[in-house]
């Protein structure tokens, strides 16, 4: 047991004393002055001024993202309808880390940053949607707003006897699932396969759209954009369906 003991001492690691160990400078125990040094963000050493924040051309959507649509907004030779959305998202994620307005000090710096940063998501958000980008294209270019509540029921009437027959057919669809019986396995496959089949009109109706804004012709735009806000209600109406519901709520 002697020995025992005598080898286990042995293995045993050999420190020394704690006193020793942070006279090193590397082993220094922190102040309360260098935890302050450490804690201090660059933003509160050197706050940006209103002068910091970036010179953007303003006048529209088109001219905030210029790196991705250098020759502003339709009808123009040199500018399509469809636009690249990764190379957008990536202009607005750049100009949004540099007008974020927490790096800007209270005041007007900051106000003009908030200002700017809220343009720019609702300028991205509009840019990124086919339907909202033409939409916007309407109001700035023509002073027509299909959204306003005063042109809906006129919009409804507006909608071409093909598309509002097509509309009818996937409610009655949906009404005829709720009154079958059967498994809802088999329902929610019906309800995938009417998904798909909006998908396709949705890709087609953006794709007419975009040659009506090519062209400049505005009420073409006009009426496939109200065609549009039908069929991205009506997906938007099985998205949310459910085993039983006997209709789906169309927003126009």
């Amino acid at each position: 047991m002697a020995a025992l003991r005598t080898t286990l001492q042995w293995l045993r690691p050999r420190s020394a004393p704690i006193s020793q160990l942070f006279a090193n400078r590397a082993y220094q125990i922190p102040t309360p002055s260098t935890l302050r040094a450490f804690t201090t963000t660059p933003q509160t050493l050197n706050p940006n001024t209103e002068n910091d924040i970036p010179n953007i051309n303003i006048t529209n959507y088109y001219t905030l993202f210029p790196s991705t649509l250098p020759s502003g907004p339709p009808p123009n030779p040199e500018t399509k309808f469809d636009i690249p959305l990764r190379t957008l998202r990536a202009e607005f994620l750049s100009l949004q880390n540099r007008t974020h307005p927490d790096k800007y000090p209270p005041g007007a710096p900051k106000q003009k940053a908030e200002a700017l940063s809220a343009l720019l998501n609702e300028a991205y958000r509009t840019l990124s949607d086919p339907l909202a980008r033409a939409q916007y294209l309407l109001k700035i270019q023509h002073n027509i707003d299909v959204t306003a509540e005063d042109s809906a029921a006129t919009d409804k009437q507006a909608l071409d006897p093909e598309t509002l027959m097509a509309v009818m057919e996937v409610q009655e669809r949906i009404e005829e699932l709720a009154e079958e019986e059967g498994s809802g396995e088999e329902a929610e496959k019906v309800i995938e396969e009417m998904k798909g089949e909006n998908r396709e009109r949705v890709e087609e109706g953006v794709k007419v759209l975009g040659e009506m804004v090519e062209r400049g012709d505005v009420e073409g735009m006009r009426r496939e954009c109200v065609r549009l806000r039908f069929w991205y209600s009506v997906g938007e109406g099985l998205k949310e369906w459910t085993p039983g519901v006997r209709e789906i709520r169309l927003v126009h």
